[in-house]
């Protein structure tokens, strides 16, 4: 049984995102399975513990490039690459989980050395250029690979057709007690909520001028609440144009996100494109709050019947979608939702992967 586990992010913790969600969230349950558990990350300037018994290693000057729409928080220094490998070497894991493997660059040391078992998880939806001028190099470095696992159909597709390789594929996992865990408050107003990064792909500008459409109309207003950071910031909050119906609250503890979930009548996910899994969906879900999505593959996939769609970039539309929720909300509505997100619990998840981890192990100790 595997026993000593390294988690490998090449996205700094300190920036809320999907894959860094996924380290925390695996390091937690692996360690309340009595694992031994490293996570490696970059960002040598981070010192927060976020909630993990896992000891955390972080190694490089964190920078911020485009990558697939958004920015991603990463580390270009072979130097950090190399302590990156020192640190997982004097762990001595029985098996290290890459995630995101070829982006750069923390993991990659490790990764071409290939010392020890090595499961990857692939996360990214569609190709583009970046993987079509680097494809010799992520082959050879998917030599390091034994087994790998993506977070959906789309991820799978993704990765086969840029470098060849065969994906089981799994699902995001999370911990849906924790979204539970904060009490249920509701408010006389109908309260919003939207999650994510501010960047144009996120969409949330659509929810802005939805809400403002709909309070112009004299109706029972609704209170919108944006929860992130990113490079839109300015421009969403000249769109709201000093409306106080629009709160931007920047970004937020994890904690924070689930008492707000918690708060919220309507979660409203409105992105664009560019999601390989609506995770989001399911947080929503499992804190017995309603969701509005905007119908793109990653949601739909997420959502199945329990989420309300709507047109993507289509401010009417989501605010119709958001009137069919508030409608639809009930008892039995918010309870079969809840049922829907727990599928997709980590405990489930790790169940999976600790199966894969054995498949790893047993590969890697084969000739080759």
């Amino acid at each position: 049984m595997t026993q000593r586990v390294a988690l490998v992010s090449p996205y700094s913790l300190s920036v809320y995102g999907g894959v860094q969600e996924q380290v925390l969230a695996m390091s937690r349950e692996l360690s309340a399975r009595g694992r031994d558990v490293l996570i490696v990350a970059p960002d040598s300037s981070d010192t927060a513990s976020y909630e993990t018994p896992a000891r955390v290693v972080r190694e490089g000057r964190l920078l911020s490039l485009p990558a697939n729409g958004s920015r991603a928080p990463l580390t270009l220094s072979p130097g950090a690459s190399r302590r990156a490998r020192r640190a997982i070497e004097d762990f001595s894991p029985d098996v290290i989980h890459f995630h995101e493997p070829f982006a750069p660059l923390v993991g990659w040391a490790a990764l071409h050395a290939h010392r020890y078992a090595a499961l990857a998880t692939f996360h990214r939806s569609g190709g583009g250029p970046a993987f079509n001028l680097t494809a010799p190099l992520l082959r050879r470095l998917a030599r390091g690979i034994d087994v790998a696992t993506a977070v959906s159909d789309s991820a799978a597709a993704t990765i086969q057709s840029a470098v060849g390789i065969e994906a089981t594929v799994l699902f995001n996992g999370f911990e849906t007690d924790r979204f539970t865990a904060t009490p249920r408050e509701r408010a006389d107003e109908r309260l919003l909520v939207t999650v994510g990064r501010l960047e144009e792909r996120k969409g949330t500008a659509y929810a802005i001028k939805a809400v403002r459409a709909h309070n112009e109309d004299g109706e029972d207003p609704w209170r919108l609440v944006v929860i992130g950071d990113g490079p839109q910031r300015a421009r969403l909050e000249a769109l709201a144009a000093h409306d106080d119906m629009i709160v931007f609250c920047g970004a937020v503890s994890d904690g924070q996100k689930r008492a707000w979930l918690r708060r919220a009548d309507v979660l409203i996910a409105p992105a664009l494109r560019g999601e390989s899994f609506g995770l989001v969906l399911l947080e929503g879900m499992a804190s017995e709050t309603m969701v509005v999505a905007s119908d793109i593959a990653g949601y739909r996939e997420a959502g199945g019947d329990h989420a309300v769609l709507f047109e993507p970039g289509n401010a009417r539309s989501l605010e119709a979608a958001v009137r069919r929720a508030i409608t639809d909300d009930g008892p039995e509505r918010l309870a079969s939702a809840k049922a829907h997100a727990e599928h997709w619990s980590m405990s489930h998840l790790m169940d999976e992967y600790e199966t894969l981890y054995d498949e790893a192990r047993r590969r890697f100790g084969v000739p080759r």
